[in-house]
């Protein structure tokens, strides 16, 4: 028995992993990690200093703001020093492409159609493409009305007023946007495990993106 036993373990194949594809490269995931926590922390400390029951729970009003305003301000550093790398470059030019097949994406998206074959899409879908480049611009107005709020001796009033309106507004807007953005996350480990690890399963990246290898 001990020894059937052995030569059926020793005949039976060792399973292999599924083949994977290299999708992010290690300077890109840091960018992606560095943004995130200066988001996440510049975010959070808005919420205390905005809403009263986490400002009395947090206290520490003054280590707060100069933290919200700090995590502000070096939020833009990642990126910059993400430029040296060739392939975020690459990345950031596909995200800035929109075609053809990122329209009929997005016409599917708007009909809730589901099936892979309705959503075309290259290494980025249009959804991401979209969400990309409305996160790069609010947060230039975030840090400009943010500067003017900050320095407030080189604005007038009038300017440090609309800035703090559109500040706050565009504020509530971005915490709502990356509450989506991480939901979807949650919703698709394999897209989570690509940001992580750098690679994606073979099949996933063949059905969420067929046009990856003509990007």
């Amino acid at each position: 028995m001990h020894g059937s036993a052995g030569r059926t373990d020793a005949t039976t194949p060792p399973r292999s992993e599924p083949p994977r594809v290299k999708r992010f490269s290690l300077a890109e995931r840091r960018v992606h990690r560095a943004t995130a926590a200066l988001t996440g922390l510049c975010v959070a400390t808005a919420a205390c200093l905005y809403v009263p029951e986490l400002a009395e729970l947090v206290g520490r009003r003054h280590l707060l703001v100069t933290l919200h305003e700090w995590s502000g301000l070096l939020i833009p550093v990642p990126f910059l020093l993400g430029l040296a790398s060739p392939a975020f470059r690459a990345d950031l030019r596909r995200l800035n492409r929109f075609g053809r097949h990122d329209r009929v994406w997005l016409r599917a998206a708007l009909r809730r159609d589901r099936r892979p074959a309705s959503r075309p899409a290259g290494k980025f879908n249009a959804g991401q493409k979209t969400y990309a480049g409305w996160l790069a611009g609010a947060v230039l107005v975030m840090l400009g009305t943010g500067l003017l709020m900050w320095f407030t001796g080189f604005a007038p009033l009038v300017w440090r007023t609309a800035a703090t309106f559109v500040h706050d507004w565009l504020a509530l807007a971005l915490g709502i946007v990356i509450a989506g953005h991480v939901g979807m996350a949650l919703a698709d480990p394999e897209a989570r495990r690509g940001m992580r690890t750098g690679t994606v399963d073979r099949d996933w990246a063949e059905r969420e993106h067929p046009l990856w290898k003509k990007d």
